[in-house]
């Protein structure tokens, strides 16, 4: 890395927002009721054909990674399954109940994420997912993906997903060092990610992706450096490539290292621009923020056509106006709506088993939400957005240090990353939130941008 850049990288590391949603969590307000809820739901259902997406969030793992940042439920009782399959059930027919809508337009997107959604048993997620598919109407271009544990996936689980339709699977790997995986309590050896890989590509799975992290505990160039050739001995179709997210003040768990075993700053961008570099190399593409994917893969077909999306799951490959999340903490979206279930896996249940749908939080956007939220998006996922006029002069004004260091340009229409420019696009993100200008956290909320 070269001296200006690594300049750079000192001047923008700034706590940030990851932007998976505008406005950010931190800064939901006029939480709706579950009454306002629905309404907002068939709002969105009203007006035309709208294809919908299905999240169903599965808290259970068997052992705790401690660089996790998700809601989690740690247990080795798969007695829990059933019991939890059964509450997915009754808080997907209250929404029926309530929205029928969802019956009558296309489910394009199925995802399952977690946790470890392969904690259930192969014969579960049948049991779980076939009654649904059975109900709802499959878009012609429906998806189904989900995340996995390589360590606690079988072949058996990728043949039952398999016969439910689903495409693509995305495995948890982050990093194939034993004493980075021994000091994040995360012991999975090459050899499993690799077995699980050839099977899913033998049963037919469109796209493999790897999750892998950067800035972990004890990362050096030299581990970087085995990990991508690792990774791209499997060549996965996608691998996202995480930032490590230490926020300990959120998960505790993340206090079983300390923070003299991260690389920080120069240090740890350095292994990010260096996979970047070995990636680009091998002929994936950079997709938005932290992606890469083969030039055959939806994700990069997406891209070159402009229809890229970026919600809750991340980076997709297109765009829906409607995502169900089911689930303890799961979260749903519509235009004009935030929702959150329930976080306390006890409580959740409760609400459920009491045929509520067991609102916690959520936000209803008002005009400047919305705009906001198309703009943050746009940049996002496209690199560049409109602006309107009463932006322009508040913009130079904020933008002024990333204008001058040649990393964004502004004109009277448009804001745009340069190419130098994109590794900073939460900070340029950062300039279009107005909620998070307002009122900057009077304490720890996000973590470094870097």
């Amino acid at each position: 890395m070269n001296e200006q850049l690594s300049n750079l990288f000192k001047k923008y590391d700034v706590p940030a927002p990851r932007y998976t949603s505008y406005p950010t969590v931190p800064y939901w307000e006029q939480s709706p009721t579950t009454t306002q809820w629905f309404e907002e739901l068939k709002k969105a259902f009203s007006s035309e054909v709208v294809p919908w997406a299905l999240y169903m969030h599965i808290p259970f793992c068997e052992s705790l990674c401690t660089f996790c940042g998700c809601n989690t439920s740690i247990t080795r009782d798969h007695k829990k399954e059933l019991p939890y399959i059964d509450l997915l059930t009754k808080e997907f027919e209250s929404y029926i109940q309530n929205v029928p809508e969802f019956l009558q337009h296309p489910l394009e997107e199925l995802h399952l994420g977690g946790g470890t959604p392969t904690f259930i048993s192969p014969e579960n997620l049948i049991k779980l997912l076939a009654p649904i598919l059975e109900r709802v109407k499959r878009s012609a271009r429906f998806e189904a993906s989900i995340e996995v544990d390589p360590r606690r996936t079988t072949t058996e689980h990728l043949k039952a997903l398999k016969s439910l339709g689903f495409t693509r699977v995305s495995m948890g790997v982050q990093d194939f060092n034993s004493e980075t995986q021994r000091l994040v309590n995360r012991i999975q050896p090459f050899e499993i990610t690799r077995d699980l890989t050839q099977s899913a590509r033998e049963l037919g799975f469109a796209s493999v992706n790897f999750d892998l992290i950067y800035g972990l505990p004890k990362q050096s160039l030299e581990t970087m450096s085995e990990a991508i050739e690792k990774t791209l001995e499997l060549r996965p179709d996608r691998i996202a490539l995480y930032s490590y997210a230490h926020v300990p003040w959120i998960k505790p768990a993340q206090r079983l290292f300390t923070e003299k075993d991260l690389p920080q700053g120069e240090e740890k961008r350095q292994l990010y621009e260096y996979a970047r570099a070995r990636l680009l190399e091998e002929g994936y593409l950079e997709i938005g923020m932290d992606h890469f994917a083969l030039p055959t893969d939806s994700l990069s077909e997406a891209d070159k056509h402009g229809q890229l999306h970026r919600n809750f799951m991340g980076y997709t490959s297109r765009r829906t106006k409607i995502l169900l999340g089911l689930g303890v903490s799961a979260i749903s979206e519509a235009p004009t709506c935030f929702h959150q279930n329930e976080k306390v896996l006890p409580v959740y249940e409760r609400r459920v088993n009491s045929n509520e749908v067991p609102t916690f939080r959520g936000h209803l956007l008002n005009d400047e939400d919305q705009s906001t939220r198309e703009q943050i998006l746009e940049l996002m996922t496209k690199w560049h957005t409109k602006i309107s006029n009463d932006q322009v002069s508040d913009l130079q004004a904020i933008l002024a240090p990333l204008i001058q260091d040649n990393l964004v340009e502004l004109n009277d229409t448009q804001l745009k990353m340069t190419a130098h420019g994109k590794p900073f696009l939460r900070n340029a993100c950062m300039a279009l939130d107005r909620r998070l200008r307002r009122q900057a956290p009077q304490t720890k909320l996000f973590s470094q941008s870097v």
